[in-house]
C-alpha cells in the first residue's frame, strides 16, 4: 500500500483523480486548459499517495481541475466525484456568519454612550 492507502478517503481521492485522469485522457476535443487539468490532477495523486493531505492544497488543486474542465458535460460526473473525495477530508470552507440583528434598546444605548462621549 502506498502512503496513506489505508485511510478510505486516501483510497476514494486515489479512485476518484485516476477515474477523472482516464476520462479527460479519452476526451478528444481539444481544451484550452487541459494542462492545468493535467497538473491538478497529478498533484492530487500524489497528494494523496503520500498520505492524508493537507486540506487547504486538496481544494486549491480541486479549484483548478474545476476551473480548467468544469463546464464539461462529459467530465462533470468524475469532477463532481473528486469534489466528493476532496469533501470527505474536512470541514466545508468556512462561510461569512449572518449579522445578527440588534437586540432591543442596544442600539438606543449604544447612540446613548456615542452622545456621552462627545
Amino acid at each position: 500500500m502506498l502512503g496513506g492507502a489505508a485511510d478510505p478517503r486516501v483510497a476514494g481521492l486515489c479512485a476518484s483523480v485516476g477515474r477523472l485522469r482516464d476520462e479527460l485522457d479519452a476526451y478528444p476535443a481539444e481544451l484550452r486548459d487541459r494542462r492545468i487539468a493535467e497538473e491538478a490532477l497529478d498533484a492530487l495523486a500524489a497528494m494523496a499517495t503520500a498520505g492524508v493531505p493537507d486540506v487547504q492544497e486538496l481544494r486549491f488543486a480541486l479549484l483548478q481541475v474545476a476551473g480548467a474542465v468544469g463546464s464539461v458535460s462529459a467530465l462533470s460526473d468524475s469532477v463532481a466525484a473528486v469534489r466528493h473525495a476532496v469533501e470527505l477530508f474536512g470541514d466545508p470552507a468556512p462561510t461569512v456568519p449572518e449579522p445578527r440583528p440588534p437586540e432591543a434598546g442596544e442600539h438606543r444605548r449604544r447612540t446613548e454612550t456615542a452622545d456621552e462621549s462627545r
